[in-house]
């Protein structure tokens, strides 16, 4: 009976009340104090960080209160060595404060590749391989041999290069190839409207190389370059004329399609120009009639 009349006292009351109160402060304190250092319904957008480079991005972390982790390097030509090529997570998605930023960054070394045994294969394996090896088929060399466009030899920035020799990844590679028994000859290509590029993949495929490039005054930056078209070569894509195989065409290059569009188009386009400028003239002269 002690012990019951105990539990029901006035003590006992008070003092289970004074301890539920404190157990119910505590938890209030820790969830208000869990919020605060949570940044509970707080959240930031993420930059895009895509093309920076270490000191642009690491400025941008430190002003969103971010963190960074450099977790890969890759190579890409279109980047800056170093720069930031991809991000998790991505921009735009939003992140509380002190979120960890992981970067995959430019290589700023070039990669490097090892070059293919390509002896005693054909032009056409050889150019695969080059290719699966992310490599560039250069210019096509040939010397007397049995075998017409066997691979003889490889040869890199004019040297003989032996298998296994590590170079950037997009080197150009010239290949040693058999001429043959007999004296072939292809036919000329006509190259008009081709980038260099474009024309240079062509006429590796017909066993000829791509000899000068010249560039008109149209073409003034690296930019102009990228979109400049052939509108003349040497030889001439004549009837019947042939070249020996490994010969070079040189080429003219410019961004001016008038170089390039039949004589009927260009004075078609000449009259067009002129009805317009005809009606723009009598449109004024009959706005200023109205005036009057």
């Amino acid at each position: 009976m002690t012990f019951l009349k105990f539990l029901i006292s006035k003590v006992f009351l008070k003092n289970i009340g004074i301890a539920i109160g404190i157990i119910a402060a505590l938890l209030i304190s820790t969830f208000i104090i869990l919020n605060i250092y949570t940044h509970h319904g707080v959240s930031h957008p993420v930059p895009d960080f895509t093309g920076l480079t270490q000191d642009q991005f690491e400025e941008l972390i430190k002003e969103k209160d971010f963190r960074y982790n450099i977790i890969d390097s890759v190579h890409y030509d279109g980047f800056v060595p170093g720069a930031v090529v991809e991000q998790i997570p991505k921009a735009g998605s939003r992140v509380k404060k002190n979120r960890t930023i992981h970067f995959t960054i430019n290589a700023i070394s070039p990669e490097q590749v090892q070059v293919p045994n390509l002896t005693s294969y054909s032009l056409r394996s050889a150019k695969a391989i080059l290719e699966s090896y992310g490599l560039k088929t250069g210019a096509l060399i040939y010397i007397p041999s049995e075998y017409t466009n066997e691979v003889l030899g490889q040869h890199y920035q004019g040297k003989a290069i032996e298998a296994g020799t590590s170079v950037e990844k997009g080197s150009v590679i010239d290949l040693l190839l058999g001429q043959g028994l007999s004296d072939k000859k292809t036919n000329i290509p006509d190259l008009t409207g081709l980038a260099s590029e474009e024309a240079r993949h062509f006429l590796v495929s017909v066993s000829l190389n791509l000899g000068a490039t010249i560039f008109d005054s149209t073409v003034v930056n690296q930019d102009d370059s990228l979109f400049a078209f052939i509108w003349k070569q040497r030889p001439k894509p004549e009837a019947g004329s042939r070249l020996p195989l490994g010969s070079s065409i040189d080429v003219w290059l410019s961004t001016d399609s008038t170089k390039i569009m039949p004589d009927s188009l260009i004075i078609d386009s000449l009259a067009i120009d002129t009805v317009v400028m005809e009606e723009n003239v009598l449109e004024e002269i009959g706005a200023n009639e109205e005036e009057f």
